[in-house]
C-alpha cells in the first residue's frame, strides 16, 4: 500500500466544517488527510483514532486521520465525496477526543440519512 497527504481532500475538509454542526467543535488543523492506494480495503475512506494513551505518552492533542482510498474515492463527483467526508467527520466525538463515535449510538446514528440531512445543510450554507 501506498500512502501520501492529500491536500485536496484537507481542502473539502477546511470547506465543511465552518458549514456544519462540526464547526463548533473540529479542529481542523488537527485533522490530517491522507489518500492511500492499492489498499485492500472496500471502504471509500475511513478515519483512524488517536487514543488517549498515545496523546498521553507523546505529549500531544488530539489528532484524526482521514484516509481516502484512491480507487473507491477519486471516481466520485464533487458531491458525492463532500458526502463521503462528512461521513468521516461524523465519528469525531463532540469533546474532540481522540476517540471515536461507532455508526449507531445512544443518540447518533451514522448512516446514509443523516449524512445526506448534513449535505443538504452544507449545501443550504453555500
Amino acid at each position: 500500500m501506498i500512502i501520501e497527504l492529500a491536500p485536496d481532500i484537507k481542502k473539502i475538509v477546511r470547506e465543511l466544517v465552518p458549514k456544519l454542526p462540526f464547526g463548533a467543535y473540529v479542529k481542523v488543523n488537527q485533522i490530517v488527510c491522507m489518500r492511500s492506494f492499492k489498499a485492500t480495503s472496500r471502504a471509500r475512506a475511513r478515519i483512524w483514532s488517536f487514543p488517549r494513551i498515545w496523546q498521553m505518552a507523546l505529549k500531544l492533542p488530539p489528532y484524526y486521520v482521514i484516509e481516502v482510498l484512491s480507487h473507491h474515492f477519486d471516481h466520485l463527483g464533487e458531491d458525492d465525496k463532500k458526502r463521503v467526508i462528512i461521513h468521516e467527520l461524523m465519528h469525531i466525538p463532540k469533546n474532540f477526543s481522540g476517540a471515536l463515535v461507532p455508526h449507531r449510538g445512544l443518540h447518533k446514528r451514522i448512516n446514509r440519512g443523516t449524512v445526506e440531512a448534513l449535505f443538504r445543510l452544507y449545501k443550504e450554507n453555500i
